[in-house]
Parts: C-alpha cells; sequence; structure tokens
C-alpha cells in the first residue's frame, strides 16, 4: 500500500523549511515534510513496547503518520522538531516554582534557560517573593521586589534561542493582593520593557466580589501573610483594563477556578500557566498539546456538508494515544520535571480551523447556532477523549498520583487532564487551515513570519464560493484585498458575508461568548484573544472583563488593533497598518546616544538634550534651572517634537517651524545683551539644528551661553550601572532603579 503524500500550502513549506526540518551542521536542510511526519510518527509509536514487547509498533506508526500526513491532527511544536532527533524534548508547556529566596530565584533562571533551550515555554508565578522594599532578614537589606526579578528572567531568556529554532517565551502571574500589584499592571506601559514576558493578573472570586460591590480589599505582605494595605478594588480593575486597552497587557486569570479544576489538589494549588494561558500547571510540570483540524472533520450530507461525528471520534481516540505516548518517549530537561509530569500524565487536545468548520456548515461565526456547535464539537470531543484514556488505563494503568486525585474511586484515566484549547499560530499554517477556536482575521492578509518574512494569504473558501456563485471579479479581490472583510462590500452576497465573518466584523460579546462556550468541555483552559477594534474604548474593555468572568471563563486576553507598533497579523501592506496618510512614530529605542545643551532665555536657564538613535535624530527632552519659568510649555514643544521626529516628519521642516518664534520674557531682556535666542522653542529648533548639522558630534564653542557639552555618564546610585534617560525619566536597566518613583 503506497504511502499517503501530504498535502502542504506554499505557506506551509515555507514555515516547514524554516523551522522544522532537520538540518545538517551548515543549515542544509537534510529532511522532506513527509520524511519528518515519519520520523515522528516511529518515535512516538515506540513507546508501545514499553508496555507490551510484542505490540505491532510499525502498523501503529502507519496510524499516526497518516493521522499527521492527512492534516487531520498535528501536534506541538517541540514534538515535531524534536521527535526521533537527539535534543528529544516534547512538550510546549512549563510552569517553574519561584519561592522567596535567592537560592529559589536563581535556580529558577537556569532551568528557564535549560527550558528555552530545549525548546519549551515556561509559566512563573511571582507573588510568593516579598514586595519592593520589605526587610530582608539575613542581611537587614531591603527587597527589590518581583519586578526586578522579572527583569533579570526577562535578559536571560533574551540571551537563550529555543533549541535554535524558537524564541524563549514566558507568563508572569502576580496575586492580585500582592503588595506590588501596582507596579506590575503597569509594568508594560512603554513598548519594550520585559518583552519575552506575558504578564497576567491573578485575580481571585473575593476580588471580583469586591469590583462588583465597590469595595476595598487587601493587600497581603507574602513573607508575612499580613494584611499592609487596603485598595478599592474597582479602581484597581480599572487600571488593569485601562493597561489592557493602552497595549493588551495585563491579561487576566481567574486563579480560583483554575483550582476549582485542579485534578490533583493534594499535591498543591495551580498559581501559574504556560505562556499563552490555556494550560495551568503546578511547579515543574509539563504538557504537550496537539489539535485536530475541525476543517476536515466535514463530509457531504443530504443538504450540503455535515460534520463528520464517526470520523471526529476515529482522530480523538489515536490522538489521545499518541499524546499519552509522548509522554514516554520524551526527554525532559529536569528530572523534577520528569516526575511530575509522569505523576500525573497530562495532554492537552484542542482543535484548530473552528472557523474553516463553521463558513463549510454555512453558520456564522456570530449567531446563536455556532456557539452550540462549540458547546456540541467540543463536548464530544471530551467524552471521545476521556473513553480513549479509560481505555488506556486498564492497558497501561492510571497516571500514577491518580489516588490523590479527584478521580479516586470514581474512574481510572490514563490522563489527569486531556482537552486544551491552545492557539495553534504555526501548526496552523502547516495544517493549512484558520488558528485555534479564532475567527478569520481576515480574508485577505500579509502574515509576518519567522526574522519578519511575509506571507500573503487569500482564504481559499471564499475564492471557491465567489467563482462558484459567480460574482467573482478581479475588481472584488481587490477591494477586499484593501478592506480585508467582505461585510458590507457591494457584489458579495448577504449570505456570504454572514458566513465569512472576520475579527473585526464580530463584536467582543461574541468572542467571549465562543470562549465560554470551548471552556465548559476543556479539562484545562482556552488561548483565545477578543479583538478589538482600534476606536474600541476603555468602557468596551471592561464591560468584556466582567462579562468573561460572568460567563465562566478562566481568563482573557484582549487586543485592541494597533494599540502596540508591531503585530503578528495584519491587512494588506497598503491599506491594512493605518489610513492612507497616517504617520505612525516608530518605538523608542531601549538606548540613545546624544547631547546636552545649557541655553539662557528670558525666564533662566533651558537644558536642551537631543537624542539619536540608528536612524538619526529621535526625541528631545528640556528642563528648566532653578529660576522656573515655564516647564510645561517646553516638555509639550519637546514631546510634539520627538513624536515628529519618530514618525518621518523632515527635520528641516522642523527646525524652520521652530526657529524665530518669538516670547515678550526672552524678547524685553535682549537688552542687556545675555540672551542669544528669541524663545524656548526657538532655542529647541537651534539645538536640534546644531545636531543634526554636526551629526550628533558635541560642538564646543566659546559662547558660554550656547555652547554645548557632551552628557556625563550619571551612575545609578543602587548598582553603578549607567543610567538611561527613559520617557522623561531616568532610570537604570541593570536594578530597576527609577528617579520617577
Amino acid at each position: 500500500m503506497r504511502e499517503i503524500e501530504p498535502e502542504f500550502t506554499a505557506n506551509a513549506l515555507t514555515v516547514l523549511q524554516r523551522r522544522y526540518l532537520k538540518r545538517g551542521r551548515e543549515g542544509e536542510i537534510l529532511e522532506t515534510p513527509r520524511e519528518m511526519l515519519r520520523r515522528v510518527a516511529e518515535h512516538v509509536a515506540s513507546a508501545d513496547r514499553l508496555y507490551d514487547p510484542e505490540a505491532d509498533v510499525e502498523k501503529l506508526a502507519d496510524q499516526f503518520y497518516e493521522l499527521m500526513a492527512r492534516l487531520e491532527f498535528i501536534p506541538n511544536s517541540p514534538t515535531l522538531m524534536n521527535a526521533g532527533r537527539e535534543l528529544g524534548q516534547l512538550s510546549a508547556c512549563f510552569v517553574l516554582p519561584v519561592e522567596d529566596s535567592m537560592e529559589s530565584i536563581f535556580e529558577a533562571i537556569k532551568n528557564t534557560a535549560l527550558i528555552h533551550k530545549s525548546g519549551g515555554g515556561t509559566g512563573f508565578s511571582f507573588s510568593h517573593i516579598r514586595p519592593h522594599n520589605d526587610v530582608v532578614m539575613s542581611t537587614k537589606g531591603i527587597s527589590s521586589g518581583p519586578l526586578s526579578f522579572m527583569r533579570v528572567f526577562d535578559v536571560a531568556t533574551e540571551t537563550i534561542k529555543q533549541g535554535g529554532t524558537r524564541r524563549g517565551a514566558n507568563m508572569a502571574i502576580l496575586r492580585v493582593d500582592h503588595p506590588d500589584i501596582i507596579k506590575f499592571i503597569t509594568a508594560k506601559q512603554k513598548e519594550g520593557v520585559l518583552t519575552n514576558f506575558n504578564l497576567s493578573v491573578g485575580l481571585t472570586e473575593e476580588f471580583m466580589m469586591a469590583v462588583k460591590e465597590d469595595r476595598d480589599y487587601p493587600l497581603v505582605n507574602p513573607r508575612t501573610g499580613q494584611e499592609v494595605k487596603r485598595l478599592p478594588a474597582r479602581r484597581v480593575f480599572d487600571l488593569i483594563v485601562n493597561m489592557a486597552w493602552a497595549s493588551g497587557e495585563p491579561g487576566i486569570i481567574f486563579l480560583d477556578r483554575l483550582n476549582r479544576d485542579n485534578p490533583t489538589p493534594a499535591l498543591g494549588a495551580i498559581e501559574s500557566t504556560n505562556p499563552c494561558g490555556e494550560q495551568p500547571l503546578l511547579p515543574y510540570e509539563s504538557c504537550n498539546l496537539g489539535s485536530i483540524n475541525l476543517s476536515l472533520m466535514v463530509r457531504p450530507g443530504t443538504d450540503g456538508l455535515e460534520i463528520d461525528w464517526e470520523r471526529l471520534g476515529q482522530v480523538t481516540v489515536r490522538a489521545v494515544h499518541f499524546l499519552d505516548n509522548v509522554i514516554d518517549v520524551n526527554r525532559y530537561p529536569l528530572p523534577q520535571i520528569e516526575e511530575m509530569t509522569k505523576g500525573n500524565r497530562k495532554i492537552g487536545l484542542g482543535v484548530m480551523g473552528f472557523a474553516d468548520f463553521l463558513i463549510q456548515l454555512g453558520v456564522p461565526y456570530d449567531s446563536e447556532p455556532a456557539v452550540a456547535l462549540a458547546d456540541k464539537v467540543m463536548g464530544f470531543i471530551r467524552r471521545e477523549a476521556r473513553t480513549a484514556s479509560a481505555t488506556l488505563a486498564k492497558k497501561r494503568g492510571p497516571f500514577p498520583n491518580w489516588e490523590q486525585s479527584i478521580y479516586a474511586n470514581k474512574i481510572e484515566l490514563r490522563n489527569a487532564t486531556l482537552t486544551t484549547i491552545a492557539p495553534t499560530g504555526t501548526i496552523s499554517i502547516i495544517a493549512g487551515t484558520s488558528s485555534g477556536i479564532e475567527p478569520l482575521f481576515a480574508l485577505s492578509y500579509v502574515r509576518n513570519v519567522l526574522n519578519d518574512d511575509e506571507l500573503p494569504e487569500l482564504h481559499p473558501l471564499f475564492l471557491q464560493i465567489a467563482k462558484e456563485r459567480g460574482f467573482y471579479s478581479p475588481d472584488l479581490i481587490q477591494q477586499l484585498a484593501k478592506r480585508g472583510s467582505a461585510r458590507g462590500l457591494d457584489g458579495v452576497p448577504e449570505d456570504v458575508q454572514a458566513v465569512f465573518a472576520t475579527a473585526h466584523d464580530i463584536s467582543p460579546d461574541w468572542h467571549i461568548r465562543m470562549q465560554a462556550a470551548f471552556q465548559k468541555n476543556t479539562d484545562n483552559a482556552v488561548s483565545k484573544t477578543v479583538n478589538f477594534s482600534h476606536e474600541a474604548t476603555v468602557e468596551d474593555i471592561r464591560k468584556a472583563y466582567l462579562l468573561a468572568f460572568d460567563l465562566g471563563c478562566k481568563g482573557v486576553t484582549i487586543y485592541r488593533d494597533r494599540s502596540r507598533s508591531k503585530q503578528v497579523l495584519s491587512l494588506s501592506e497598503t491599506e491594512g497598518r493605518l489610513p492612507e496618510g497616517t504617520l505612525a512614530p516608530r518605538p523608542r529605542p531601549r538606548v540613545t546616544a546624544g547631547t546636552t545643551e545649557k541655553v539662557k532665555t528670558g525666564c533662566g536657564n533651558l537644558y536642551i538634550t537631543v537624542n539619536r538613535d540608528e536612524h538619526g535624530i529621535c526625541e528631545v527632552f528640556t528642563s528648566t534651572g532653578k529660576a522656573g519659568g515655564c516647564p510645561s510649555q517646553s516638555e509639550a514643544t519637546a514631546r510634539l517634537v520627538s513624536l515628529a521626529l519618530r514618525s518621518g516628519v523632515d527635520i528641516e521642516a522642523i527646525i524652520d517651524q521652530l526657529k524665530g518664534i518669538r516670547c515678550l520674557s526672552t524678547v524685553s531682556r535682549k537688552n542687556g545683551g545675555e540672551i542669544k535666542v528669541l524663545s524656548c522653542p526657538d532655542a529647541i529648533g537651534k539645538a536640534i539644528e546644531q545636531n543634526f548639522k554636526h551629526n550628533g558630534n558635541p560642538v564646543l564653542t566659546l559662547n558660554q551661553d550656547t555652547g554645548f557639552e557632551p552628557d556625563p555618564e550619571a551612575k545609578c546610585p543602587d548598582c553603578g550601572s549607567v543610567l538611561e534617560h527613559s520617557s522623561g525619566c531616568v532610570t537604570c536597566p541593570a536594578c530597576g532603579y527609577s528617579k520617577c518613583s
């Protein structure tokens, strides 16, 4: 019998070649996509020999290969990359403990490096670390708090690439009742901070009740267990909402709900998740994931396509067998992780292609039938997965910690958890289907992946239907490429507009209702982004968070379009990023170099700092001397000039606009011969001009009032590192010291 040849799209082949296929020492590709799938299938199937030396492993390997070659099921990326290879680390998700001691913190950093090197992502709860300015008993010193240590984790992650193919990713969770919670919530107020972390606030049921009842709640020092302060819950909640509106972070995790479904509470409480939030884990646990391609779980029926329940059941059973085997053939980065993982044998079977599945069935994503289908399909998968796990338990025994689990004396299962809804970013590209349970991002878009390569995509089902129903035209496709969505597009039938819903066509309420429907039948959690348009208000975000709580979600991640300078998916280059004619500032660099000039004005001394990055002049800061003056106006001018500089406005045009502006305070004192500028804006324009003409090199002149002097390197008073100017403040990138707090 001839082996099935997988049919990958051009985009899928690009991703496989760049990231998954085995390479030689010189970087040359050593295997084909088919050989990759065969490598994975044979390695995972070999686990059956551990339980039955006479097992027909070759037949099972053929079944696993067919499962993947038909693109009906794809395991998580580390399994595709590493199965049957020297590294051998197959899990995607890890959680490490971080206790309140230097030994624990730096042990966690070391272990994080090992996990990232092996291809996994890590989650942490920093809630046990004593707060900023708390006492350190052993040294009588002062604690720097969890945020300072998170920066150390972030720097360590930046230096490690996962297995040479994946960048490290982290989840940081801090309980809402930790004394440093405000610092945590606002930690990513500036872009470029903690870039290797996703942040989520761990919310409790008590806190959410306090929000609803508009009352205070306690902050508790984790070192002492004592209440140290009370905050108004609604104000803290609103701060979370405002930050999420501005940048998409922090997300929120409902900690009590994670522990409500903890299958082994006797082993400890769940305090963190993997980087995308869908896999709650105990300390030192890991989990391997895989997803069923729902877009292939349909068949012709009497009235069009219908769900192929029989095939879905078969794929589910085989996928559970596959994922359970992964636990046995896996090479774990730490012995503690191997012990915990094999003790609970958690797996995370999920789905992808849900949006394509709905389109084929003719069901709009934002509709009651779609929510009902989500409930029905995931309920079916969960039941079939549980049956498959029970069957494996009869042959291999239940998971070793079964007697300490909630299933003891009820049902023997091979796996403590079975279902997870993961984001499926790259594996959905490999499968040629929509990501996870997300709606389509757009019908035509550019996908940025892997070192900023851009992959153009036009949805094949829309193209097919347009041609079959006779409304296809090149002009229509051009319009679609510009706007991304078919809704409201002339020439597209209303039923087609309804079915081809995109992420921004769908109201946030429907996003959350869909997440809640899947969560109802998911053992672990659901990774889902609630998309908002750029015009969404803070109140829109607030309502979404409260709805997620009311509908039983375990967490929420939102993203308001264009609230960050870089996003993975965008519409076409010409229309999808910003409206025509709109300028967007490039992100402020982490480190800049510049000069500071002391200028005498009619309001006193004005100090003007002009900084550069690799593109040229990028920002201006001003401060006034002891004589006072109008610092707010100077600062406003400097901020607007900085924004214009980073937005690509012609620098000479900026200089021309500023130079020559007159101020009465300056002009009235000019007779004394001391004043060399006409106003503060005039001084700023001349400072920029000098820097521009001399390419940033300091120019020392004999004029003591307008001479440029190099800005001395200021040292951090805490650690001695060089301080940086950042958003109008001076901070230390090494230890977090700041003059603004």
